[in-house]
């Protein structure tokens, strides 16, 4: 027990990349910013073609009917790592958009 050490633990310093690293990761950034980036196509490879909710997988002919969705409603955050994406079947999307609504015509927050 005299080795172990309690405490705080000490940050590791970052990682030192080379030009060329740095370079590619500017250029990715620049591109995702870009007006015809497209986060759909990033989602599925970075999620696959699965819904997150169902578990539906779908294929290249069926994948029209998968969508992106925003968990934090944003659709304008678009993080390189697509942590604030998911890929939802049409039928789950539609779910999740309009379960708020019930909620709110159920507790009488919103009328017909």
């Amino acid at each position: 027990m005299a080795g172990k050490r309690y405490g705080v633990r000490r940050p590791r310093p970052p990682k030192v990349r080379s030009p060329e690293e740095i370079a590619q990761v500017i250029k990715e950034l620049k591109k995702m910013s870009s007006p015809g980036f497209n986060y759909r196509e990033r989602s599925f490879a970075i999620h696959g073609l699965i819904c997150a909710k169902c578990a539906r997988e779908f294929d290249e002919s069926t994948k029209h009917l998968l969508t992106v969705h925003h968990k934090d409603g944003n659709d304008a955050n678009n993080p390189p790592d697509g942590s604030n994406w998911e890929n939802l079947c049409v039928y789950c999307h539609e779910a999740e958009h309009s379960r708020g609504l019930l909620g709110d015509y159920l507790t009488g927050k919103r009328k017909p």
